[in-house]
């Protein structure tokens, strides 16, 4: 098997206007290509007309280059790199509700600071755990609280930023217009 067909895990971080269906134009290119997304985010910046779309995408060299090229194409999108994991930060979210009468919520509750998450809402059956790290750590959470029932689980999908103002892009507000700046750290 070649380095190209050697199926990989990637984060983009695409910058985009903040107009309506941009996020539908991206999700629309992934599934016409049929390019898989493990996870996506969207949410302002702190310049409000720029919105910064974090996808966990898979694939081969080659479609990891394809979704470059072919993202980079579409209206709206301003810049699109690879969040790398080392120069990187990625953390995602995680909300649990787990069932847990008296006799179990010490336990849980127990296993929740060991991770460092938060319950946020008690019953009388059950317990909410939030939970934030990266993946891994979410994952290994749930894999140690599915020995108690999983009544509910929602996750956020992976956001990212780059380490250090080595990559920062500035939006120069005399270019917004013409596009993002080329100024960088």
């Amino acid at each position: 098997m070649s380095t190209s067909e050697v199926k990989q895990t990637k984060v983009f971080q695409i910058l985009v206007d903040n107009n309506p269906s941009v996020l539908s134009r991206i999700s629309g290119l992934f599934s016409r290509r049929g390019y898989n997304i493990e996870s996506i985010t969207a949410g302002v910046t702190a310049e409000p007309r720029i919105t910064r779309i974090t996808i966990a995408t898979s694939g081969d060299d080659d479609i990891m280059e394809q979704i470059e090229k072919q993202v980079s194409k579409l209206v709206d999108v301003r810049d699109i790199h690879e969040l790398k994991p080392e120069e990187s930060v990625y953390r995602e979210l995680a909300m649990i509700k787990v069932r847990a009468d008296s006799t179990q919520r010490e336990n849980v509750i127990a296993l929740a600071n060991i991770f460092r998450g938060n319950i946020i809402d008690v019953s009388a059956e059950s317990l909410m755990i939030e939970i934030t790290g990266n993946s891994g750590k979410v994952d290994a959470f749930i894999r140690l609280i599915s020995g108690y029932e999983i009544l509910e689980l929602a996750r956020t999908g992976v956001a990212g930023l780059g380490r250090g103002t080595k990559n920062v892009i500035y939006v120069d507000d005399m270019r917004l217009g013409a596009g993002i700046s080329d100024r960088t750290c």
